[in-house]
C-alpha cells in the first residue's frame, strides 16, 4: 500500500520531468487550466461577495453610536414626523433626524452609472450624526443654508463628472414631485460614497404645494445617535416602548443590523452562495479528474519503465500529483486574476453592487488557492495511486 506519509522531498528533483509531461499534450493542458481558471474566477467573485456580505468587520465607533428606527411591519410603511420629538426626549439620545429615501430617476435608469440612492435629511443635524462624512466647511454651510442644495458622494461625482454648483434634476417616482437641486459639495466617507443627500424641508414644501400634505407629515426612517455605545440597547428598547401601542409601532436596531437586514430580502443568500461555490468546486474536480485519468492511462507503460530505473511507488505517485497540482494552481492564479478584473468591472459598472466593495483580499486569494491545491490532490490521487501500485510486468504489458 502506498503511504503518503512516507513522502520526502525527492519529488521536487523531478520538476523538469513534471513540466515536460504537462507540455506533452499542450492543448489538453491549456484547456484544463483554462476551465479551472474560469471556474475559480467565479469562485473568487462569490468569495468576495460572501466576505462583503457576511464577513465585514464589526461596526465602526461612529456606527456603534447610531440607531435606526423604522416601522415594525416594514420599512416601506411610514411613521408620523411627530415621533421625532419623542425620540429626542428619550434619555441617552444625543440627537435624532429624519432619513427619508426618495428614489426617483436621474436621466436614464437604463444606464447603470445613473443608479445611486437619494435621501432627504436634516442638514443642520446630518453632520453631527454622520460624523465620518468629510467635506470642506464652506460646502457644509452651503448645504445647511441653501434649501434646494444637495451633497453627492465622491464615487458618484467622479462617475458622472459632477462638481459643486452643478444642477441635478431627479424625477420622482415614489413621491409625485421632481427635484431641482444644486450641488453644494462633494463628500467622502469610509463606506458611504454612493449616495445623494438633500434637504428634507425642500421635499416637504414640494409635497405641500402639490397637494400631498398628508405625505409631508410622514417619514420612513429616523436616524438616532446615542451618547455612549452602552446606551444603544436600552435606548432602542425605550424608543420602541413609547410607540408599541401607537398605530405605527416601531423597530429600532443598530445601523449594522439594519444594513444586513436588506440582505435577508434576497432570501437565504448565504446558503445560495455556498451552494453555488460547492457546485463549482465539484465541477472543477470532475474536469481535473477526467484529465488526469486520461493522462495516467496513456502513461501506464512509463510507470513500468520508471520502476525499472529504481523509482519507488511513492515517487511515481508524487510526480503524478505534482503534475495535477501544477495545473490546478496555475488555473488558480489565472482565476484570481480574472476574478479581480471581474470584481473591478462590477464595482465600476454596477454601483448598486459596487457599494459592497467587491475586491480580491488576501483571505479570498488564500481560500481560492487552497481550493485549487485540494482539487489538484483529490482529482489525481486515485488514478495515480492505482498506476503507481502496478508491478513492472503489469505496467509494461499494459495496452493503452
Amino acid at each position: 500500500m502506498v503511504d503518503l506519509t512516507s513522502f520526502d522531498l525527492t519529488s521536487f528533483r523531478f520538476t523538469s520531468l513534471i513540466v515536460a509531461n504537462l507540455l506533452r499534450n499542450r492543448r489538453r493542458t491549456a484547456l484544463t487550466v483554462a476551465s479551472i481558471a474560469v471556474s475559480l474566477c467565479l469562485l473568487t467573485v462569490l468569495g468576495a461577495m460572501y466576505r462583503a456580505l457576511f464577513l465585514q468587520p464589526d461596526a465602526t465607533p461612529a456606527q456603534a453610536l447610531r440607531l435606526i428606527t423604522h416601522h415594525r411591519i416594514s420599512i416601506t410603511q411610514p411613521m408620523p414626523v411627530s415621533f421625532l420629538a419623542r425620540i429626542r426626549s428619550v434619555p441617552g439620545v444625543h440627537d435624532s433626524m429624519i432619513w427619508q429615501f426618495f428614489g426617483g430617476t436621474y436621466k436614464d435608469n437604463r444606464d447603470p452609472r445613473n443608479i445611486f440612492a437619494r435621501f432627504a435629511v436634516e442638514p443642520d443635524r446630518f453632520f453631527n450624526i454622520k460624523v465620518e462624512i468629510a467635506m470642506p466647511d464652506d460646502e457644509k454651510q452651503a448645504f445647511v443654508h441653501i434649501r434646494n442644495s444637495c451633497i453627492v458622494g465622491k464615487a458618484v461625482a467622479d462617475r458622472l463628472a459632477l462638481r459643486p454648483g452643478d444642477h441635478i434634476a431627479i424625477t420622482g417616482d415614489i413621491f409625485p414631485v421632481n427635484l431641482d437641486l444644486i450641488i453644494a459639495g462633494i463628500y467622502s466617507a469610509p463606506e458611504d460614497n454612493e449616495n445623494l443627500y438633500f434637504n428634507y424641508e425642500y421635499l416637504r414644501q414640494l409635497l405641500m404645494t402639490s397637494g400631498q400634505s398628508s405625505r409631508a407629515d410622514q417619514v420612513g426612517v429616523f436616524f438616532t445617535q446615542v451618547d455612549h455605545p452602552d446606551d444603544a440597547e436600552p435606548v432602542a428598547a425605550a424608543i420602541d416602548k413609547q410607540f408599541e401601542d401607537s398605530p405605527a409601532p416601531t423597530k429600532t436596531e443598530s445601523e449594522r443590523a439594519w444594513q444586513l437586514s436588506f440582505v435577508s430580502f434576497l432570501g437565504n443568500l448565504k446558503l445560495f452562495v455556498l451552494s453555488i461555490s460547492a457546485a463549482l468546486t465539484f465541477t472543477i474536480l470532475l474536469v481535473s479528474g477526467n484529465t488526469v485519468s486520461m493522462s495516467v492511462r496513456e502513461r501506464v507503460r512509463e510507470v513500468g519503465i520508471f520502476k525499472t530505473l529504481g523509482f519507488t511507488p511513492e515517487t511515481i505517485l508524487a510526480i503524478f500529483l505534482g503534475e495535477s497540482m501544477v495545473m490546478a494552481i496555475a488555473g488558480g492564479f489565472a482565476g484570481l486574476l480574472l476574478g479581480a478584473v471581474l470584481s473591478f468591472v462590477v464595482n465600476m459598472t454596477m454601483p448598486s453592487l459596487g457599494a459592497l466593495n467587491l475586491g480580491l483580499t488576501p483571505g479570498v486569494a488564500a481560500f481560492v488557492l487552497l481550493v485549487a491545491a485540494v482539487i489538484g490532490v483529490i482529482s489525481s490521487y486515485i488514478p495515480a495511486r492505482s498506476a503507481s501500485r502496478l508491478s513492472i510486468l503489469q505496467s509494461l504489458g499494459h495496452v493503452g
